[in-house]
């Protein structure tokens, strides 16, 4: 019989739950239903006002049901029952946006539940236990973690305001959690998310625990029902004396117990404070980052060497100057790292061009202030076989700013490596070595560019007083080669010294500087002798003595004369002698040093 009317009670329910549900929402307003708060057998909380407690009372109409009873349930109480479990399932499909086949087993989780009921004699709270038990499965069936959705009904409250507070002070903040789901949340645990680092949590970490607790928060129908019925935390912290200014986000986590299944993962929510720090403590926003958006630079600003001039193999002392642009944020922590350009002729043999003397490449600084500058000092040797030319220097920097942290930047300077200059020449070949005034001698050598530096417009140039000045263009000479020198020189007077003649050899360096160099060669230039001279001459001056017969001015003329030849013949006698003496010596000097030049090396052999 009881199955019978079951049966009969289930399709009126089918035909008309539209207008059931509709019956129930109007009935709840109008008597202001009130369950008792038991964990996992409550029913929906309405906030009533003084008012609506007098009407009802006036009326005498009971302001709660009883869910905790030992009679045994009636036919209503099985209505009830069913009508509970309907719109808890269709919240579900609501709140999760079920599809047709999670429906479809939600289904027959209800029909099985209503089967169970209508088919079982049991007492009142028997029964809500048992609709607590399948609003469980239900709502396993819908999704398969109750954690993940958590925020769609556990958040902050409307009446949040966002606190101030400057560094050093305490602040009180007051969390209102509110539940827009429909069932009741039991065993709750609320704790901030704290942290020592000054970007991530602005308070002083003064207790190893903010944990509170809350037995339960009401399932709501409506907002206003749940900001009635809303659950404050109060927590108090101290701001850190080197708290940023901004928002800071506030993260608090939230454990829970639904419909008799503990939450796995806590739900996270979040409020923001405004914070004041002390000046030059940097910016924030409210996600925790920089909120001006640019980090403090640190640029070079300049470089100088002692000694100002460094060529290859020379130790010197680096200096370079730095700054930081940041107008008021100070950069700590600061490491340079030296790194000189790679040298070599192939990836197997390279080396740096500046090694330092310490054997370290690094230099640290404590502090650079806001808009201050230092100097990095550091020794420092040039490779002996670097090339003339300038040479890179990477300055590679790590520094700290404020609340970032790891910053880099990178900087380099040219620092000129000179090279000494060196040449060599042949033995200069002087073709013929005595010449007669007017004439020409030809003179042949060969310029060696010995050191590791290009010499560029080499020239050399011919001055002595006997000599018309002569000069030959060599042009540039790369490092190892060789120019020719080959210059006719012309004698405009007699030698009155020993024949040597200046060859000043010059040239430029990559900047234009000139560097002059000077050797000599021997060159002599004599008057020219005409033989036929004296003849003539003596033969005048007999005519003319004979014309005058021999008077004694022909006489005293003839002698003047042939005394004036006899001295020109004695003159050119002994500057030979003397010429020849001076390539004899000069002979035997370089024989001398050629057996020592062979002496030598048959030692080293």
């Amino acid at each position: 019989m009881r199955r019978q009317e079951w049966n009969e009670k289930r399709q009126g329910k089918e035909k008309g739950i539209l207008s059931r549900l509709l019956l129930a929402g109007l009935l709840s307003i109008v008597i202001g239903v009130v369950v008792p708060q038991i964990p996992g057998a409550m029913r929906y909380v309405e906030a009533v006002s003084g008012n609506d407690e007098e009407s009802a009372s006036e009326e005498n109409e009971p302001p709660t049901i009883s869910r905790t009873s030992d009679r045994l349930i009636t036919d209503d109480d099985r209505g009830d029952a069913d009508e509970d479990m309907l719109y808890y399932m269709q919240s579900l499909e609501v709140r999760y946006k079920l599809d047709a086949k999670v429906m479809e087993n939600l289904h027959k989780v209800f029909d099985s539940a209503v089967y169970y009921i209508a088919n079982t004699e049991m007492s009142v709270t028997e029964l809500w236990s048992y609709v607590a038990q399948v609003k469980g499965n239900m709502e396993s069936t819908a999704v398969a973690a109750v954690t993940m959705t958590t925020s769609e009904f556990l958040q902050v409250g409307d009446n949040w305001e966002t606190p101030t507070v400057s560094y050093g002070q305490q602040v009180s903040i007051v969390l209102p959690v509110i539940n827009f789901g429909t069932e009741e949340l039991n065993n709750l645990i609320i704790e901030p998310k704290t942290s020592t680092v000054v970007t991530e949590w602005p308070f002083e970490p003064d207790m190893t625990s903010y944990l509170q607790t809350e037995p339960y928060i009401p399932g709501n129908q409506t907002k206003e029902a749940a900001m009635a019925n809303r659950r404050e935390f109060t927590f108090t912290f101290t701001a850190r004396n080197d708290v940023m200014t901004g928002y800071y986000p506030l993260v608090f986590n939230v454990w829970y117990t639904k419909a008799g299944v503990r939450s796995e993962e806590p739900a996270e929510l979040t409020v923001y404070v405004k914070t004041v720090g002390k000046p030059g403590s940097g910016f924030i926003g409210g996600n925790g980052q920089d909120a001006e958006g640019a980090k403090p630079r640190i640029v070079v600003t300049g470089f100088e060497t002692n000694p100002s001039t460094v060529y290859a193999g020379d130790t010197f002392t680096l200096t370079i100057h730095v700054q930081n642009t940041a107008k008021d944020t100070a950069v700590t922590n600061v490491l340079f790292d030296m790194q000189a350009a790679q040298e070599g002729e192939d990836k197997t043999n390279t080396y740096s061009a500046f090694l330092p003397t310490s054997g370290a490449s690094s230099v640290y600084m404590d502090r650079i202030g806001a808009n201050t500058s230092a100097d990095i000092v550091i020794e420092m040797t040039a490779k002996a076989d670097l090339a003339q030319k300038p040479y890179v220097l990477d300055v590679n920097m790590k520094y700290d700013a404020g609340t970032s942290f790891d910053l880099t930047d990178k900087a380099s300077v040219s620092i000129p490596i000179l090279q000494e200059s060196r040449f060599d020449t042949s033995i200069p070949e002087v073709v013929p070595a005595d010449i007669t005034v007017g004439s020409q001698s030809n003179v042949m050598c060969s310029i060696y560019n010995t050191g590791k530096t290009t010499l560029y417009n080499v020239q050399v140039k011919f001055k002595a007083d006997s000599i018309d000045e002569a000069s030959a263009f060599v042009g540039n000479l790369q490092s190892g080669a060789t120019g020719n020198v080959d210059v006719m020189l012309t004698g405009i007077a007699p030698t009155m010294d020993d024949g040597t003649v200046k060859m000043e050899i010059s040239y430029e360096d990559d900047a234009g500087n000139v560097t002059t160099s000077e050797k000599t060669i021997t060159l002599f230039v004599t008057e020219e002798v005409f033989d036929e001279m004296m003849g003539d001459g003596m033969m005048g001056d007999d005519m003319m003595m004979e014309e005058q017969g021999g008077s004694k001015t022909g006489l005293i003329v003839g002698i003047i004369v042939g005394v004036a030849v006899i001295a020109g013949i004695i003159l050119v006698v002994v500057l030979k002698i003397r010429k020849k003496k001076k390539a004899a010596a000069l002979l035997a000097s370089e024989l001398n040093d050629l057996e020592a030049e062979l002496e030598n090396e048959k030692t080293e052999n």
